[in-house]
């Protein structure tokens, strides 16, 4: 079993294997700083955590459908028990990660997010927002939040470290990861990082969900995402190899070609290259969706839907208040936005309240400012493929 730091290197990749690594990051560094700056609507990073808890919940086999998560965000959680339980971690996830994303801000809060007290930090925010029933393994053994394990554990061919040295383990952890500083460098330690935190398996049960909360947690802190994408759709959308390459670069070390640990270093860049991929992807995609030049059109095709919807009262001339929320982000008196509509008054009061009905429009009092809306129902025109589930569940309910 397990017992000293040195069985679970190599950390990193060898230098003369890392420069492949690199340029990959270094692609992944230029194109997410660019995205993480475009100005977009909060709703849409809203709608964007509850796509991140969905994903990581299938990604479990813990799988909700995304409106029973919708549901919970207002409280209405299932009758079923079991259902209900799955929406409540839902919800804890979403909440946990505006906390920790709040908590772990900049440079140094990415450098304090590889202490062990965070790793059990993340845990507790997580798992302290579900009620005592929840609390509990599959085996019905008692989860505590925040709480290293406490027994040994096996993890399909992986026999974890004894659970007496997973301090000295998590130290190790840290310390190697916290010191890795420069851009490139540090998204190849994450992925690394990744990785290696369940190789520890440091929880009797969340490890997985601690994982991938620290990775999100690290590269909003890095200045990369913005809010506006996530490696947890990738993870979800490749749930197979995610798991696959995890457990390979817990292997063995293959002979004298691979690398000079105790693990495979052959493995662990197939894990790297993986992370790198999806994140690419990810940045991609969504810099494609916020594709200002044909945004307007996409909105055009959600108000003709919208105003063939019976008796919804959404008007196409909205075209304009609506655009024009979404490209500055900001709320508007709803004087200003009625306006804009060159409606008579009470066209535009109709028309306005329309919008609010059917979610396009957000606003937090019946006289106050209005926002740009995005509801689940309109993804298909606004953001295709975005969140196909979310799609799929609007045209069956």
């Amino acid at each position: 079993m397990y017992s000293q730091p040195h069985q679970f290197e190599p950390l990193m990749p060898s230098a003369a294997r890392l420069e492949p690594l690199l340029a990959k990051a270094h692609d992944l560094s230029l194109e997410a700083t660019r995205l993480a700056g475009t100005p977009v609507p909060s709703e849409l990073r809203d709608l964007l955590r509850v796509m991140n808890s969905y994903y990581t919940n299938r990604i479990e086999g813990q799988h909700t459908r995304p409106h029973e998560i919708e549901d919970a965000l207002r409280k209405d959680f299932s009758k079923d028990a079991v259902l209900a339980a799955k929406q409540r971690l839902a919800v804890a996830h979403i909440e946990a990660e505006v906390a920790l994303e709040q908590r772990y801000a900049g440079a140094e809060g990415a450098r304090t997010l590889y202490s062990p007290e965070a790793v059990q930090t993340l845990h507790s925010e997580l798992f302290d927002r579900l009620p005592a029933a929840d609390l509990f393994t599959a085996e019905h053994e008692p989860v505590v939040p925040g709480a290293l394990r406490q027994r040994e554990v096996r993890v399909g061919q992986h026999v974890a470290p004894a659970f007496a040295s997973v301090p000295l383990f998590l130290a190790r952890w840290g310390g190697f990861y916290a010191d890795v500083r420069r851009g490139e460098a540090a998204l190849v330690a994450m992925a690394c990082a990744h990785q290696r935190l369940g190789w520890i398996h440091p929880f009797v049960d969340g490890n997985g969900r601690v994982m991938r909360l620290h990775t999100h947690t690290l590269l909003s802190a890095l200045g990369y995402t913005g809010g506006l994408w996530s490696p947890l759709r990738g993870f979800a959308r490749s749930t197979e190899r995610y798991y696959a390459l995890l457990a390979d670069a817990d292997s063995l070390r293959r002979g004298d070609l691979d690398g000079r640990g105790h693990l495979s270093e052959q493995a662990l860049i197939a894990w790297v290259d993986y992370v790198l991929d999806v994140c690419l992807d990810q940045v991609r995609f969504m810099t494609g969706m916020l594709d200002f030049s044909t945004l307007k059109s996409r909105l055009e095709a959600c108000l003709v839907f919208e105003a063939s919807v019976e008796k919804s009262g959404v008007r196409q001339e909205s075209l304009r208040g609506l655009h024009y929320l979404f490209l500055s982000g900001v709320e508007m008196a709803r004087g200003e936005f009625k306006a804009m509509l060159g409606m008579s008054e009470r066209g535009a009061t109709d028309a306005m309240g329309a919008l609010v009905r059917r979610g396009l429009l957000k606003s937090d009092s019946p006289q106050g400012k209005v926002r740009f809306g995005l509801p689940q129902h309109a993804l298909r025109f606004l953001f295709p493929r975005l969140w196909p589930e979310a799609e799929a569940d609007v045209d069956g309910s």
